[in-house]
């Protein structure tokens, strides 16, 4: 048996981190976004007693290290259920290291696919429970949305959902360490903080004017993107309502009102990105297909 499910990438509409923990961690504040880009991640049962996984891309660990992996040692702990053996399938479509929560997404879809495989019904608070233990992003990944995240992102809240756009996301041909990003804040501390109060009222308010024009990520501030200036650019002069970075980069997106626009813009930025999509808002996480 297999269970196929489409793991969506998040984008970050604010991110601010609010101050470093005792416990080594940050409390953050991020509104964050599913969009339609998405790996799919195949998990099927055989007899291996092992966990296997494969991938369409080289670069991506196949042990240990995967979050994927580390989800379905996580389900197995936790549901107490025998691991007789499975095999972790992903078609890579999501751009690695690039803010946009693509390996977290990954560890979502097994863990709901586990679920289903299994037959264990866990609640999605019951998997993002599971979930928070090999990653930050992943509970949001297993439900998805627009949502905001509070603690040091697990905790949820549900908001307002964005309004139809189209959102055109530009990834450089770099990437960037999240734990160095990190420790940037921590060195570097930030200058300025975004007006949290205002994006809220600006996404319960749903304009979508609005909230572009209060996107901001504070790891702007110390995180040096190649190229960042003028993709923004690039973005703004084809009509893009704002234009920010996501999570801690490198990835850079524009939310636009017109297709056409964010047609126009992409033809512009392939001198400035390797990795160029156009996308639209998702309501979910995670998605069963098969």
């Amino acid at each position: 048996m297999e269970i196929k499910v489409n793991a969506y990438a998040k984008i970050n509409l604010m991110l601010d981190i609010v101050n470093r923990r005792t416990d080594g961690y940050h409390d953050l504040f991020m509104i964050m976004q599913s969009i339609g880009l998405y790996d799919t991640v195949t998990v099927s049962d055989d007899k291996s007693k092992k966990i296997t996984i494969t991938c369409n891309i080289d670069g991506i660990p196949l042990n240990e290290k995967n979050i994927a992996y580390k989800a379905a040692e996580a389900f197995f702990k936790a549901t107490k259920k025998k691991n007789k053996g499975i095999k972790i399938d992903i078609v890579k479509r999501i751009p690695h290291a690039a803010g946009l929560a693509g390996g977290s997404a990954d560890g979502a879809a097994v863990l709901v696919a586990l679920n289903e495989l299994y037959g264990t019904k866990l609640t999605n608070d019951e998997l993002c429970d599971i979930g928070v233990k090999i990653g930050a992003d992943v509970p949001f990944c297993i439900k998805g949305g627009t949502l905001l995240a509070q603690g040091i992102g697990d905790v949820l809240s549900k908001v307002k959902p964005l309004r139809k756009c189209f959102i055109l996301i530009a990834k450089p041909d770099c990437g960037v360490n999240t734990g160095a990003a990190y420790g940037k804040f921590d060195e570097c501390g930030k200058s300025h903080t975004p007006d949290k109060l205002g994006m809220l009222c600006a996404v319960q308010g749903r304009e979508l004017a609005d909230i572009a024009s209060r996107m901001e990520n504070v790891f702007e501030q110390f995180i040096d993107v190649p190229n960042k200036v003028d993709i923004k650019h690039v973005m703004r002069e084809h009509g893009a309502l704002g234009v920010c970075m996501s999570g801690s980069g490198p990835t850079v997106f524009g939310i636009f009102d017109d297709k056409e626009k964010a047609v126009s813009a992409s033809a512009e930025l392939k001198p400035y990105a390797k990795d160029i999509e156009i996308t639209i808002p998702v309501s979910k996480g995670c998605k069963i297909v098969k």
